[in-house]
């Protein structure tokens, strides 16, 4: 099962692609499924839903919440968590509430990564995103791939897409039959990462997309 666990859809302020389209992209792309996990809100779980069952497409709910050190990955959740500009362990433990994963996105890269120790918070923390697709630079995911490697977390992939034809360019992999025994792939460390950067001209696309531009 494949599955790209970091997207954005155009409930995100900074994205602009409608779910369906994105659902439609993420097929051609030949995975199974995607995580929504739009900032700080849930307002395209239902919608994402109802077509993941129209096209046999699977949908992860998740969650990007933008803390006091930097961005936390919420996946498999039940209602939407308020933890913007919260203390990062208040929302894991929110995460955690719910029996979701934790995973911190891009840690490393600059302007977006995790302005902590990630170390103080091994105890909670399911996965690394050690791949993202959207970031230009290679280093910044070495990092993080070496920093999984050596704390003996789990490892995740995402494109992190912002438009829907960034979506598949990296995904997380595990040989399971559905998403309940995927979650546990991710926290039991069975997961295999794949991915290649996204063109660089889509850092920009979601703008033009937003302003009614491209579509």
């Amino acid at each position: 099962m494949k599955i790209d666990l970091h997207c954005h859809t155009k409930y995100s302020y900074d994205a602009g692609s409608d779910i369906e389209k994105i659902i439609i992209q993420g097929k051609k792309m030949g995975i199974d499924g995607i995580a929504i996990t739009d900032h700080g809100n849930t307002n395209g779980w239902n919608e994402a839903l109802e077509l993941g069952k129209k096209h046999n497409f699977l949908i992860v709910l998740g969650e990007e919440i933008k803390t006091t050190k930097g961005d936390i990955l919420g996946l498999f959740l039940k209602e939407q968590i308020d933890g913007h500009k919260k203390d990062p362990l208040f929302v894991m433990e929110e995460i955690k509430k719910q029996n979701g994963v934790v995973v911190i996105p891009h840690p490393f890269h600059n302007g977006e990564g995790f302005r902590d120790d990630i170390k103080k918070y091994l105890d909670i923390i399911d996965a690394i995103e050690v791949f993202n697709a959207r970031k230009p630079f290679s280093n910044p995911d070495k990092k993080a791939l070496q920093f999984a490697k050596n704390n003996n977390t789990g490892m995740t992939a995402g494109s992190d897409s912002h438009y829907h034809k960034g979506v598949g360019y990296a995904y997380t992999e595990a040989n399971v039959k559905n998403l309940e025994e995927f979650k546990s792939a991710i926290i039991n460390k069975k997961t295999r990462v794949f991915g290649r950067k996204a063109p660089v001209y889509h850092i920009i696309t979601p703008f033009l997309a937003k302003m009614k531009i491209i579509s």
